[in-house]
């Protein structure tokens, strides 16, 4: 089943569910510019292939 546009794009709510990560941490990495992010108005927007594509390029601590 193909997925529907709105699956693409995240909520910081529907983003912290999804990395497990809490939204505060989340509003820091966007606003850092850390987090492939967009700002509608006064909400946060993620693309959930742009923070997929960010995960996998991350690189560990240490």
């Amino acid at each position: 089943m193909a997925k529907s546009p709105l699956d693409t794009v995240l909520t910081i709510a529907e983003l912290s569910k999804y990395l497990k990560i809490s939204r505060s941490t989340l509003y820091k990495l966007a606003q850092e510019g850390k987090l492939p992010a967009q700002k509608v108005g006064r909400h946060w927007r993620f693309h959930r292939e742009a923070v997929d594509a960010w995960l996998k390029n991350e690189k560990p601590n240490g």
